[in-house]
C-alpha cells in the first residue's frame, strides 16, 4: 500500500506539469510554439483526408530526411572549401539522450491507467444503469452521436475537435462574462425541463432525492 501512494505521489506532478503545457498550448501562451504544434497537426489531419496514414508517413519521413541530408551535405562541402574542422552538424543533437527512462514510462503509464479505470467504472455505471437520469442521458448523447456520425466522418472530427481545442479556450478567455451568462442561461433551462419530466415520470427520480 505504501509503495502505491508514492507512486500515486510521484505522478501528481508529472500530471500536472503535463497539464500546465497543454494548458500553455491551448491558450497560445507561446504564439510561434503553438502555431507549430498547431499547424503541424492541422496539415497532418488534412493530408490524411488525402493519403493513407502509410503514405503521409512516407511523405514526412521524405521531406525530413531531405532537409536534413542536403543540410549534411551543404556543411559538408563548406566545411571542405574553408577546411574548417567543426565536425558533424547535427552532433549536439546526436549526443543528446533521447531513450525513455523506465520511470518516466511507469510515471505516465499510472496516469494512463488511472484515466482508464476511471472511464471503465463510469462505462459501467451507466450501461448498468446505476442512476436511471444519467443512463438517459448518456442514451440521449449517443442517439445524438448517430446523427453526427452520418454528416462526418470520424477524421473530419478530429479537425473540427483540433481547431476547436485551439480556438474555444483562447475566445472564453477573452469573451468569459458573455460566454458564462449565456451558459447559466442555458444550464437553467435545462435543469428546468429536466425537473419537470422527473416530476411527471416516475421512476426518474435520482437515488439521493
Amino acid at each position: 500500500m505504501e509503495n502505491s501512494s508514492v507512486d500515486k505521489q510521484e505522478c501528481e506532478p508529472a500530471a500536472n506539469c503535463w497539464r500546465e503545457q497543454v494548458v500553455e498550448l491551448l491558450y497560445w501562451r507561446d504564439v510561434k510554439t503553438t502555431g507549430v504544434v498547431f499547424g503541424a497537426a492541422l496539415l497532418l489531419l488534412l493530408s490524411l483526408t488525402v493519403c493513407s496514414i502509410i503514405s503521409v508517413c512516407s511523405y514526412v519521413g521524405l521531406a525530413l530526411l531531405s532537409v536534413t541530408i542536403c543540410f549534411r551535405i551543404y556543411k559538408g562541402i563548406l566545411q571542405a572549401i574553408q577546411k574548417s574542422d567543426e565536425g558533424h552538424p547535427f552532433k549536439q543533437y546526436l549526443d543528446r539522450e533521447v531513450a525513455l527512462s523506465g520511470d518516466m514510462v511507469h510515471k505516465y503509464s499510472d496516469i494512463v491507467l488511472a484515466k482508464l479505470n476511471k472511464i471503465i467504472c463510469e462505462l459501467r455505471r451507466l450501461f448498468l444503469v446505476e442512476d436511471l437520469v444519467d443512463s438517459i442521458k448518456f442514451a440521449v448523447l449517443m442517439w445524438i452521436l448517430t446523427y453526427i456520425g452520418a454528416l462526418f466522418n470520424g477524421l473530419t472530427l478530429l479537425i473540427l475537435g483540433l481547431i476547436g481545442a485551439f480556438s474555444c479556450p483562447i475566445i472564453y478567455e477573452k469573451h468569459q462574462a458573455q460566454i458564462d451568462h449565456y451558459l447559466a442561461l442555458v444550464n437553467n433551462q435545462i435543469k428546468d425541463i429536466v425537473a419537470k419530466i422527473q416530476a411527471k415520470v416516475p421512476g426518474l427520480k435520482r437515488k439521493t432525492e
